[in-house]
């Protein structure tokens, strides 16, 4: 049976969307922010030669400069001011994230809340200002390697740096404006309409290539197909999850005795959302973008730097290695930070809560850490699945541009999860409708 929360969210309709100002302010807000960063991506870095660039990435389609490129919403293809788009701030909070569970200060200073999140926050901010000056001026020693920069020099070394410094710092300070006064994620936002941006060049180049005769139809439709299943794969295991019965003793309300409540504690098989792809993604991407360009634009690159980018290149196993076991340490790395089976039987039992024949307490953590972990492995298993089948299909099929499943599964989720706070910001509006509504009759009596 339904309950009230999902029967009111199953009777939402457009006249109620209609009379929430605020909810309406808020998406508008999001849509334009999320239109000024897609107008970033076409202000080109001053000093490109746009012909040299188009013809080195028409040169690297099919590999890691593609899944670069889909994340960056087309911004690299371009070399616009946003070119490393929120990336640097990804890599900060990974490893702000690796020092919090390291480091006893910072642990400490995560349980201080607000004021202690702000100075962490604070603290992934200057990590994002390191990891921009180190990628942007690598960046630049790269571009000016591939013979694609006017006039090379310090001076375009100084200015990309600047450039791509204050383009990641806006886009780090536009994602936070999005979460406070937006609809949803602000950072998960920005990589989604990124994403979304590049997915309708990325068919039309595969109509493209079949109306040549470069792809068959068969695979082409097997493609669209595929990427419909894993859709639809995607949204039900983001659903599914395992409810742990909770039952709560009766009790004293004034005068009277309630009576026992049974509840359930539901616990998702995905905990950690996007976050294990897009961490496992990031590591990789950067030091093997960095391999492939040097071995595209050195006419004698080193022996072992290309032997590593021949081993690590998409679909080979050395690569799905390292990536499915990239995938579930952060699978479970980010389930314990997000899940504290300790803080929550610890939370049960003082409300009085406990599950059926488990004491409450240290068993009631061991009881739920067992089923986390079991649940986690699934979840591991299903993360690693929808991210490694793509990229050995592609690589197997030879298809030259990048479908990969972290760009489906970001999404997926971040719709999802948009979708729910939109849901959720109606239904407190017709909350504080029928709230008025009850004072207003009040007062006629």
């Amino acid at each position: 049976m339904a309950s009230a929360a999902e029967q009111m969210a199953a009777n939402l309709n457009w006249g109620s969307f209609a009379k929430a100002t605020d909810l309406r302010k808020r998406i508008m807000f999001a849509l334009g922010a999320l239109v000024i960063y897609r107008l970033c991506t076409y202000i080109s870095l001053p000093g490109i030669d746009p012909v040299a660039l188009q013809n080195l990435f028409e040169g690297l389609r099919g590999g890691f400069l593609d899944m670069v490129n889909t994340f960056s919403g087309g911004g690299l293809s371009r070399m616009s001011i946003i070119a490393l788009n929120i990336m640097p701030y990804i890599s900060a909070s990974i490893i702000m994230t690796l020092l919090t569970s390291m480091s006893s200060s910072l642990a400490a200073l995560k349980k201080e809340g607000e004021q202690g999140r702000k100075k962490i926050n604070q603290y992934t901010r200057y990590g994002t200002v390191v990891l921009t000056i180190v990628q942007g001026y690598a960046m630049a020693i790269t571009l000016e390697g591939s013979n694609i920069v006017v006039d090379p020099g310090m001076f375009f070394r100084v200015t990309t740096v600047i450039t791509l410094l204050g383009g990641t710092m806006f886009l780090m300070w536009l994602g936070e404006q999005i979460t406070q006064r937006g609809i949803g994620n602000g950072i998960s936002l920005i990589i989604y309409a990124g994403i979304v941006a590049e997915l309708p060049s990325t068919l039309a180049r595969a109509f493209e290539l079949n109306e040549r005769g470069t792809m068959s139809a068969p695979l082409l439709m097997g493609i669209l197909v595929g990427a419909t299943a894993l859709i639809w794969f995607i949204v039900y295991c983001e659903r599914a999850q395992r409810r742990v019965p909770v039952q709560y003793p009766k009790r004293q309300q004034g005068n009277a005795m309630s009576k026992p409540e049974t509840s359930h504690l539901p616990m998702k098989i995905n905990v950690s959302g996007v976050i294990p792809p897009i961490f496992a993604s990031s590591l990789l991407m950067m030091p093997l973008t960095a391999a492939q360009m040097y071995v595209a634009n050195d006419p004698e690159p080193m022996e072992w730097v290309t032997t590593v980018t021949a081993l690590l290149g998409n679909g080979q196993p050395l690569y799905i290695a390292i990536y499915i076991t990239l995938i579930v340490f952060f699978c479970f790395f980010y389930t314990s930070i997000q899940f504290n089976v300790e803080e929550t039987a610890d939370n049960l039992k003082r409300q009085g809560g406990f599950v059926p024949g488990i004491r409450p307490g240290p068993r009631t953590a061991e009881h739920l850490d067992y089923i986390l972990t079991r649940i986690t492995v699934i979840g591991a298993a299903y993360l690693s699945l929808v991210c490694v089948i793509p990229e050995i299909l592609m690589s197997q099929a030879a298809v030259p541009f990048y479908l990969g499943g972290t760009s489906l599964l970001i999404v997926v989720n971040v719709t999802m999860d948009t979708v729910t706070q939109i849901q959720s910001h109606l239904m407190a509006h017709q909350y504080e409708g029928l709230l008025k509504k009850a004072r207003l009759r009040g007062g006629r009596r």
